[in-house]
C-alpha cells in the first residue's frame, strides 16, 4: 500500500469552519462507500452536498514543508 485516503466532513456555520475526520481508508472506493452511508445519518444528512472531502496521501511523505504563523500573528494590528 502506497497511498491512503482521508475522509473528512466540513462545512461552515456562523462563519466558523466545522470539520470532522471520518476515517482513513485503503482506497478511494472504500471512502466513497462510507460517504453513501453517512449521508443518511443525523446531522450529516442536513449537510451532505459538497461537504465530504477525500484527500489522497502518499505514505512516508511530508505534506507540510514550510512553517506557519498563529491566528494571533495573522490578525495582529499595528497601533
Amino acid at each position: 500500500m502506497k497511498y491512503v485516503y482521508l475522509l473528512q466532513h466540513s462545512y461552515e456555520i456562523n462563519e466558523v469552519d466545522e470539520t470532522k475526520t471520518i476515517g482513513i481508508y485503503t482506497s478511494e472506493e472504500n471512502a466513497l462507500n462510507v460517504i453513501e452511508k453517512y449521508k443518511s445519518l443525523p446531522g450529516f444528512k442536513d449537510y451532505n452536498e459538497d461537504c465530504f472531502y477525500i484527500d489522497k496521501y502518499e505514505l512516508n511523505q511530508n505534506n507540510w514543508e514550510e512553517g506557519f504563523i498563529t491566528w494571533e500573528e495573522a490578525n495582529k494590528t499595528d497601533k
